[in-house]
């Protein structure tokens, strides 16, 4: 993952790191000349013995961005990660899981044992934000010290020459997958008053879920699917006058509403609390179950100056999410527990 590869990166600038990898070519993402060891690639049947396997490198510490990693038996200090919590709120399975593996998920998030036993298992807990460290405090999902290690945004700059704003955005983005907890609905519902601009759906869609989309989509409605795109295809779409949009009803962070903040992009987002603690007074807020709220809340980015202090906010605010700070805050944890 993104999360994973960046951070890794990061920590190699501070320590030398041997990273653990299920193929080779895993590597690559990070750095060629990284020192690595293999293990199998990570399944229930495997992970119960990768704290024997690690055994023999003698590691120090072992940083997994994972929940699960076998830890019977291990002679050295374990850190876990857990993102969020939204399959005990939303128990669908991710679609590109086999049917056994889906059978599997969902009785695992049927209740908190199996991520207790996970996580208790570990010296430290860490995860991505502070809203996701209050829900695990609040259901008390482990009784180890839970640390924040939060994610950053990628800089998509890099792929423009210049973001594009006129007097009214005219294109409205969302990027992310199209699980029923993310809510799209609400997007293309709200795009009944929104009949001169366009809402692109960047994220590859399964036929199954189109059909539904097209059952409730208005028949004045502007909708793009591009069924996926690359980081550059993405970046381009972001800076041609656009606001970011998301209605999801649960996240762990938030990442393409950083990165839209980053670019310097208008974003409107549910008002939920992680929304919150990611874009802060970069992000004008709506309620996700209201698609005419939604529509009202794009056109009060239609007045320059409300756009120019939404963006210049959003970039102040995010700029303290770097994967340098978070791989800092990572390397502070591992020296606590040496």
């Amino acid at each position: 993952s993104r999360f994973s590869t960046e951070l890794a990166k990061a920590l190699l600038k501070l320590t030398p790191v041997t990273f653990i990898v299920s193929d080779p070519k895993q590597r690559d993402l990070i750095d060629p000349k990284a020192s690595y060891v293999l293990a199998p690639v990570p399944t229930p049947l495997t992970e119960p013995s990768m704290a024997r396997l690690m055994n023999k490198y003698k590691p120090d510490v072992v940083f997994s961005p994972l929940q699960t990693f076998g830890a019977a038996g291990r002679t050295f200090k374990l850190i876990l990660s857990s993102h969020d919590m939204i399959y005990y709120h939303y128990r669908t399975p991710p679609h590109n899981l086999s049917a056994a593996m889906r059978a599997g998920w969902f009785l695992y998030h049927l209740t908190y044992a199996p991520q207790r036993l996970n996580l208790n298992s570990a010296d430290i807990v860490a995860t991505v934000s502070h809203t996701t460290q209050r829900d695990f405090e609040k259901t008390k999902l482990t009784k180890r010290p839970i640390v924040v290690i939060p994610n950053a945004p990628q800089d998509l700059s890099k792929y423009v020459t210049k973001v594009t704003q006129t007097a009214a955005p005219k294109n409205i983005v969302y990027m992310g997958s199209f699980m029923p907890y993310k809510n799209v609905e609400t997007l293309l519902k709200g795009m009944k008053w929104l009949p001169d601009r366009t809402l692109h759906l960047m994220s590859r869609v399964s036929d199954k879920r189109r059909a539904e989309f097209d059952k409730i989509t208005p028949k004045n409605a502007k909708v793009i699917y591009h069924n996926g795109v690359s980081d550059e295809e993405y970046a381009k779409v972001l800076a041609n006058n656009a606001i970011l949009a998301s209605a999801s009803l649960y996240e762990g962070y938030g990442l393409p509403i950083a990165e839209a903040l980053a670019l310097g992009v208008p974003v409107v987002v549910s008002d939920i609390p992680i929304f919150h603690e990611v874009a802060a007074g970069g992000a004008i807020y709506f309620n996700p179950e209201d698609p005419k709220d939604f529509a009202t809340r794009i056109k009060e980015f239609d007045i320059k100056a409300v756009r120019d202090q939404h963006i210049k906010n959003g970039k102040q605010h995010i700029s303290s999410f770097t994967w340098e700070a978070s791989a800092r805050a990572l390397l502070n944890t591992i020296k606590s527990i040496l």
